[in-house]
Order: C-alpha cells, then sequence, then structure tokens
C-alpha cells in the first residue's frame, strides 16, 4: 500500500501516521484509520515540497542531502522545516487528520 508514495522514496515503512501523530500533538487512535485516505489528506494540507521535505525529515537524512535535494542553504532548510512543522500544528491542518472530519 502507497508502495510508489512519496513517502515510500525514503522510509521504509508506512510510518507516517505516526510521525503526523508526534507533530501534531494528537494520539493515533483519533487520526483517520484507513492509510490511503489519511496520506490523501496530507498530501492536500502540504505542497509537494513540503511533502518531500517531510519524507526525507521523516527518514532522519542528513541535513547536507536534504539541503542538496531543494537547494538550500543552512538558514533557508531551518525555516523551511520550521515552516512544515508550524503548519502540521495549525488546529485548521490538524483537524482534518481526525478519524471525525472524514465520517459524514
Amino acid at each position: 500500500m502507497l508502495d510508489n508514495s512519496v513517502w515510500r522514496q525514503y522510509n521504509s515503512e508506512n510510518n507516517f501516521r505516526e510521525m503526523l501523530a508526534r507533530f501534531c500533538k494528537m494520539d493515533i487512535i483519533g487520526l483517520i484509520e484507513n492509510d490511503k485516505k489519511l496520506y490523501a489528506v496530507l498530501k492536500a494540507k502540504l505542497t509537494k515540497k513540503e511533502m518531500k521535505l517531510f519524507a526525507m525529515d521523516s527518514a532522519q537524512l542528513d541535513n547536507e542531502e536534504m539541503k542538496s535535494a531543494f537547494s538550500y542553504s543552512d538558514e533557508e532548510l531551518e525555516k523551511a522545516k520550521f515552516k512544515l512543522y508550524k503548519k502540521l500544528k495549525q488546529d485548521k491542518v490538524r483537524l482534518d487528520f481526525r478519524a471525525s472530519a472524514t465520517e459524514y
């Protein structure tokens, strides 16, 4: 499942659920149960660059690799990470990951 996703390019497992729960400060139980639906919401909320950065950072790649992939300086990489994780903590983004948001 999700074998050809951006996430799987950098991570050997589909552990984005755990990473989302950690960065969004939510319980895993409260997240959308279906991985495909949860990943679709994640892709909808993040830009392609942010999604790739999230996958690379979650895979704990070296900062040098990330800087070369995005042509960032040290400062630009830190700003991009800050912006990404700030976005994941915002209520308007976080709440879309909740299981109750898809139970209509």
